[in-house]
């Protein structure tokens, strides 16, 4: 049981991070490029291999209980537990507790975005941490609750999932809180279905008619060529705008286009248009982007 009088109790700011990505515009040359360059990352775990038992499963449980009864007063959707974000924080309580503090980011220790693509397929556009050092669950919620931007954290209605990582050492429990925002996963053809109807939605906005879609033979592979090299104007892009106006661009959300493509959409000259698409991870997007290239004719 929780005792008021004990004093031992941390928590630390919280940190909460924005995963959007760059929006590169590219039209005609392909010229446009970023600075980056990555390489492709799996999306399989990679923690390491701490015995299960170390962990406070029940307390895990119990702290997710008691963050959706506080979501669920406050009107915010519950949280669903995801596996693979719990990995990576119970990663960090572990090196919290050989530590013996508290830290959203220790020396050699990868950022937070960085340890959740580690460790989870999703793809996510939001995220944050909470941790604490308490010494149960109904405490370090309690606490965790009185605090203004940990509060925030725990209530934020655009969180959808959350990884929870606690462990012991004696009579205190390092806790770890990892929320983030969840994004669906569509595969390459919806996502292309979901650009062209994008596109013919910004075309009746301008009173244009709609173009008929007729994906080109090697516009996914030029759109995944961004995606191999992190970077736009690669030399399939360039190839496809010495023929057509080609605008490549990455997105988290295939449903909505950059506002700076209205130039070029709205063209009433143009017919049809072709559409290649490349979901990948990079150093640059380590919790995946959409990789998005269109041919207009």
């Amino acid at each position: 049981m929780f005792k008021p009088s004990r004093l031992l109790v941390f928590v630390l700011g919280a940190g909460v991070m924005t995963l959007q990505p760059a929006v590169h515009l590219a039209a005609a040359d392909g010229s446009g490029q970023s600075a980056h360059r990555a390489t492709l990352k799996a999306a399989s775990a990679n923690a390491p291999n701490i015995p299960y038992l170390e962990y406070e499963v029940q307390v895990e449980q119990d702290l997710l209980q008691l963050a959706n009864q506080s979501r669920q007063r406050a009107g915010a959707p519950t949280l669903a537990l995801d596996t693979g974000l719990s990995a990576a924080a119970r990663t960090h309580a572990q090196a919290m507790l050989e530590a013996n503090q508290l830290s959203h980011q220790f020396t050699g220790e990868p950022t937070l975005v960085r340890r959740l693509a580690a460790t989870s397929s999703l793809q996510l556009d939001q995220a944050a941490e909470n941790v604490a050092l308490d010494y149960t669950a109904a405490g370090g919620h309690e606490h965790l609750m009185l605090s203004p931007p940990h509060r925030a954290n725990l209530l934020n209605p655009a969180y959808n999932v959350v990884g929870l990582g606690v462990v012991r050492s004696g009579d205190r429990l390092y806790i770890v809180q990892d929320f983030a925002h969840a994004l669906p996963a569509y595969s390459a053809n919806e996502v292309k279905a979901r650009v062209a109807a994008a596109v013919n939605q910004m075309r009746h906005q301008a009173r244009r008619p709609d173009l008929a879609r007729h994906d080109l033979q090697g516009v996914d592979q030029a759109a995944c060529s961004m995606a191999q090299a992190d970077k736009f104007g690669t030399s399939p892009v360039r190839q496809l705008a010495r023929r057509f106006t080609v605008l490549t661009y990455t997105s988290l959300n295939p449903n909505t286009l950059p506002v700076q493509a209205s130039h070029a959409i709205d063209s009433p000259n143009l017919r049809r248009l072709s559409i290649g698409a490349c979901y990948a991870r990079t150093d640059t997007y380590p919790t995946g982007v959409h990789w998005i290239v269109l041919s207009l004719e």
